[in-house]
């Protein structure tokens, strides 16, 4: 056959022996780098292969050794920054590795992620890389443990299952970050989330993530040890589109009682609070302060640049997919890995207008 009668069509290991002149056994072997064959044979089926344009099944071949060289990774949004730059850690050091990764996005919905799971070991993935939907409802991720298929978790725990996560320590960063919106006077502190519930948020309810619900704990830490009860009415979920988002922080900005400081849960969310408070002709930090999480290069170029809570995400992904390559060639697992949130603290965050402050009141007029 020649070369051009075999790439109409997938070429495959006999095409590639019959162009060599060798046997079909001999030339998988050439291929597979596996069993018996002189270097002649291998030169032949090399250059036959090459002069082919051969690609190997890689599903027969996974099928064959059982190893893909594939990591399948299940986030919730990729148009987060966040998750693109753990992707990219993650995707970086499996390339190192020879590995090569798929990419599933879920919306952040539980019954997405379970049909991602499920088609990536359907696909035969070696192992898999999670940042859970949710950290409540956790029964397939718990089947793929129990299988013994390697699994790591990143940026969120599920339902306190033994498997290696890579996350920082959220109680502990938000509990800083708000007291470090107390020490600045602020006591009406609004927290904007795209966290889906069915009703708002109430004290005491359960939360499918345990990120948020570690800052929500963190910031009523803070308020407690400071002896200031904590404002649950400005704990406001469900943010999930530009529009509501900033109708929602128009809502905790407007009123008697208002927020005098908001924190947005991610960079997505910081960009439409953000633009809402330029709508309400407020300024920050002078009218209303601002801290976000996730530190990216244009929070610098803002005017004040902001206040961020800065995480360790690259390193992060670079973490989980070592300790999922270490699960996946039977090594044992590393010293647990530590990760360390930062507060950043830059220009848009500032003291709380006191009372009988002209500049409050007239504020307050104008926000009514």
């Amino acid at each position: 056959m020649s070369a051009e009668g075999a790439r109409r069509r997938d070429v495959t290991v006999a095409d590639v022996a019959k162009a060599a002149q060798v046997s079909k056994a001999q030339a998988a072997r050439a291929l597979g780098n596996y069993g018996a064959v002189s270097d002649e044979v291998r030169e032949r089926v090399l250059a036959a292969a090459e002069a082919l344009s051969y690609r190997p099944n890689e599903l027969a071949r996974s099928m064959n050794t059982g190893k893909s060289h594939t990591i399948g990774v299940v986030v919730g949004d990729i148009e987060n920054p966040h998750f693109g730059l753990a992707t990219r850690g993650i995707t970086d050091t499996a390339k190192k590795a020879g590995y090569n990764v798929i990419l599933v996005n879920t919306d952040e919905d539980r019954a997405a992620e379970v049909d991602a799971v499920r088609v990536l070991l359907d696909k035969r993935v070696d192992g898999l890389i999670v940042a859970p939907a949710s950290s409540v409802d956790t029964g397939h991720l718990q089947e793929v443990h129990k299988s013994g298929r390697p699994l790591v978790f990143i940026d969120r725990t599920a339902g306190g299952m033994p498997v290696e996560t890579m996350a920082v320590d959220m109680a502990r960063i938000s509990r800083e970050a708000t007291q470090y919106l107390l020490d600045a006077g602020h006591r009406r502190i609004a927290f904007i989330s795209t966290l889906r519930t069915e009703t708002p948020y109430t004290p005491g309810m359960t939360l499918e993530s345990s990120q948020i619900a570690d800052r929500i704990d963190g910031m009523r830490g803070a308020f407690l040890e400071s002896g200031l009860p904590f404002p649950e009415d400005l704990v406001r979920l469900n943010a999930g589109d530009e529009d509501s988002i900033r109708s929602i922080t128009r809502e905790v900005l407007r009123g008697p009682d208002r927020a005098t400081a908001v924190v947005a849960s991610d960079g997505l969310i910081a960009l439409s609070v953000m633009e809402a408070i330029q709508e309400l002709g407020l300024s920050i930090p002078a009218d209303v302060s601002f801290l976000m999480y996730d530190d990216f290069p244009w929070t610098r170029l803002t005017t004040p640049p902001l206040t961020v809570i800065a995480q360790p995400v690259y390193n992060m992904g670079v973490a989980a997919a070592k300790a999922l390559i270490r699960q996946m060639e039977g090594l044992p697992p590393a010293a647990p890995a530590q990760f360390t949130a930062t507060l950043v603290r830059r220009g848009s965050v500032g003291p709380c207008r006191t009372e009988g402050d002209p500049d409050r009141e007239e504020l307050a007029a104008r926000l009514n």
